[in-house]
């Protein structure tokens, strides 16, 4: 695609934008003392041993079916009428360019790559290194050939490089029918970088996947903004929905990028999907907050919001959720 002609890309800045503007971009004195704040940061017991795992065995993994796993931070696996789909695939160790490099991995996969069951689909959410894994995607590639990537735009040379075969790349509020299902990538307000010279050059989303009788949206990273009631407007409301609730303080530096639980909870009411669970926290320490508050903080919001925790739940890794999918119509 020539992302000249994406209304997502700002001719001027040869960068892509959300309508709100560039809300992610930070000075140098500001950075410096957040980066600061971090090394320095409070004593954090979870940051030491990890959040419980659920493991399922390569048995169960064969006959993964109608459900959804939170494998951890923001890779999902979720199964319906037949289609298997895997949202930000990350197994490693780091999330960073190397192996040595980035914030290391908190809680351990509940299981390996090569234990997954045939997967039909990959959704990418954007180019950071705790969601565009190099080395997952190598080795899943190596495994699964076959398997059919959804990215948003600029990312087919990434991917191409890491020996993706079959890629499709769409633009905010673009769809298409792969299978028996619609792949819609939907708007959300973050950025995307993967190194010093290329912030904005690659388009960032949301994903809503759609069937006859079922819908899953896939948030992706994302701070709070309207994007959720328009999605809801062009495509439905999901009947379940990954929704990030971590990584949100420093509050002032944090709240453009990352969600937090209170906002998490309007993000479900705007999207009025039927069931949602919590990601993009307890795998990773990227930020300030106690790894733990937040399903803490989510069950505080959830009260007040007057919404149940058995819609909105947060999931142990490696624990399935069958409930979403029962009953469908």
């Amino acid at each position: 695609m020539n992302y000249y002609r994406s209304p997502n890309f700002n001719c001027s800045t040869k960068r892509f934008e959300h309508p709100s503007g560039d809300n992610n971009e930070r000075k140098f004195l500001q950075t410096t003392k957040v980066a600061s704040e971090y090394f320095w940061r409070d004593y954090d017991e979870w940051e030491y041993k990890g959040f419980p795992t659920i493991n399922p065995s390569r048995t169960e993994l064969a006959h993964f079916s109608e459900s959804v796993i939170w494998v951890g931070h923001s890779t999902v696996m979720m199964n319906h009428n037949g289609v298997t789909v895997l949202t930000d695939p990350h197994f490693t160790k780091r999330a960073g360019p190397f192996g040595f490099m980035g914030p290391k991995r908190i809680t351990p996969p509940p299981f390996l790559i090569e234990d997954l069951p045939k997967i039909d689909i990959i959704i990418i959410s954007h180019n950071h290194y705790d969601h565009l894994d190099k080395q997952s995607i190598i080795r899943l590639t190596t495994l699964q050939p076959e398997i059919k990537f959804f990215a948003p735009l600029g990312l087919s040379r990434i991917l191409k490089s890491l020996g993706v075969k079959d890629i499709i790349e769409l633009d905010w509020w673009q769809s298409v029918k792969y299978k028996n299902v619609i792949i819609h990538a939907t708007q959300v307000q973050h950025w995307s970088r993967r190194s010093f010279y290329d912030r904005n050059r690659t388009l960032w989303s949301g994903w809503m996947i759609t069937w006859d009788d079922f819908s899953f949206y896939f948030a992706g990273d994302t701070g709070y903004s309207n994007d959720f009631v328009e999605t809801a407007n062009r495509c439905g409301s999901p009947t379940l929905a990954a929704i990030p609730i971590g990584a949100y303080e420093p509050r002032e530096f944090m709240k453009p990028a990352h969600m937090n639980p209170e906002e998490a909870v309007k993000a479900f009411q705007d999207l009025n999907t039927k069931y949602a669970f919590g990601i993009h926290w307890g795998t990773f320490k990227l930020t300030l907050e106690l790894m733990n508050d937040p399903p803490i903080q989510l069950k505080k919001c959830l009260k007040k919001a007057g919404v149940s925790h058995t819609k909105f739940k947060c999931l142990v890794h490696g624990e399935q959720w069958k409930n979403p999918f029962k009953n469908v119509n």
